[in-house]
């Protein structure tokens, strides 16, 4: 394992295995708000994470007319696990060497990247990270977590997972925990989990890949997130028996079954309070279709008012999204989240505004493609005809329950 002896950026010290000048020390992303592999934030406009060959390929494949419904993708870095002279673990990028990395999640594949670095510098100039390693056992991070919650109070950790704004979560309950932090809980659970996995396999591994890919959280500056799991169906199709049993469970218990989507996640900034609200994928599951519609509702009041005015930027864009992938025969978007973003500092316009003013800035995303697949994707033996009905059945669900709440409430 490297060592590094201070905790700047580009004062690495020389190693077998870092030894490629300055790297990038990468931060915990704190307004990951779903999903299982930690996303790092590598600049601003940037984060990073754990590659899978699968999800690369497919980012490098992407038809055009997806491009504007997914991140952009940057390239590949090595990253390096390191420790400094005080025992932190830190996570730093590098130029990626072919040679020296091997795929994390997905060990019988050996292809190759077309791309053997980033297109971006990796030189940055504010960065400073670090964590303790903490076993993580509870579901989501509440007030009654102390020992989690006390672990966040070292000053080093505060300057990695520090928000403007504080972040509270809701549990299963409905209730709000008595904690506030600084830090979105699941991004906290999902960055633990991937250093106890990187630091168990230290003396084997060296480096890791990662990928690059836009940061759509970017452009606004209060990001309210929900992340939705799109399909009637999880699994790949490479999946075991045993996990594509897990997945259609899953799936049965909630509503991907009945309506195509579930909440995996959500931060949603409130007035009233000053702070992000939140929900996990724990929440979500055990929703019924009328508590997503609440959900859905929740995530578009701000604790004062409903943001009435989001209503329309949503639903053409995910209306332009179904006309996308209605032409997309063959592919499927298997385990695929679909990100919605706004502003929380963007205040509502009133109903008299005028025709001129520009609506606001609002995004969808489509994520998470490790288990995705279409006709002549890696010589994959399962092919399937026409559209992902799955995933466009979620779509059309989202759309009818987003126009039932603006119809309900105009």
């Amino acid at each position: 394992m490297c060592v590094c002896q201070t905790m700047e950026v580009g004062q690495c010290v020389k190693s077998a295995v870092c030894d490629r000048g300055r790297g990038v020390l990468l931060e915990p992303f704190i307004h990951q708000v779903g999903g299982h592999s930690s996303m790092m934030r590598y600049d601003d406009h940037t984060v990073c994470k754990p590659l899978v060959s699968r999800e690369q390929r497919f980012y490098e494949s992407l038809p055009p007319e997806m491009k504007e419904f997914t991140p952009e993708y940057k390239g590949v870095v090595s990253v390096c696990f390191e420790g400094d002279s005080d025992g932190y673990i830190n996570l730093v990028a590098y130029p990626y060497v072919e040679s020296e990395c091997m795929d994390p999640e997905d060990p019988p594949e050996r292809d190759h990247p077309r791309r053997k670095h980033s297109r971006r510098s990796l030189h940055r100039t504010n960065s400073n990270a670090a964590c303790n390693e903490h076993k993580e056992e509870r579901p989501i991070l509440t007030g009654e977590n102390s020992d989690s919650v006390q672990e966040m109070k070292s000053p080093k950790l505060e300057l990695v997972m520090h928000s403007e704004v504080p972040f509270q979560m809701l549990d299963g309950n409905s209730e709000m925990s008595s904690e506030r932090i600084s830090f979105n809980p699941w991004s906290l659970r999902c960055h633990k989990q991937q250093l106890n996995r990187m630091r168990s396999e230290s003396k084997e591994r060296k480096l890791y890949k990662f990928l690059l890919l836009e940061n759509v959280v970017h452009h606004f500056k209060f990001p309210c997130v929900l992340d939705l799991k799109m399909g009637t169906r999880q699994h790949g199709d490479d999946a075991s028996e045993e996990k594509a049993a897990r997945q259609m469970k899953k799936c049965e218990q909630s509503t991907s079954a009945t309506l195509g989507v579930r909440v995996c996640g959500m931060q949603v900034f409130q007035m009233d309070t000053g702070h992000y609200l939140c929900l996990n994928k724990y929440y979500g599951r055990g929703l019924s279709a009328e508590g997503f519609r609440q959900a859905l509702y929740q995530y578009l009041h701000n604790g004062v008012q409903l943001r009435k005015d989001l209503f329309e930027p949503i639903l053409s864009k995910l209306r332009r999204l179904v006309s996308v992938l209605e032409t997309q025969a063959s592919y499927r978007f298997y385990s695929s989240s679909l990100l919605i973003i706004y502003d929380g500092r963007d205040l509502p316009r009133p109903g008299g505004a005028a025709a001129q003013e520009p609506a606001p800035k609002v995004d969808v995303r489509m994520i998470d493609f490790a288990h995705s697949t279409y006709k002549g994707f890696r010589d994959d033996l399962t092919v399937h005809d026409g559209p992902d009905k799955g995933y466009v059945l979620g779509l059309r669900s989202l759309i009818s329950i987003l126009e039932l709440i603006r119809d309900e409430n105009q």
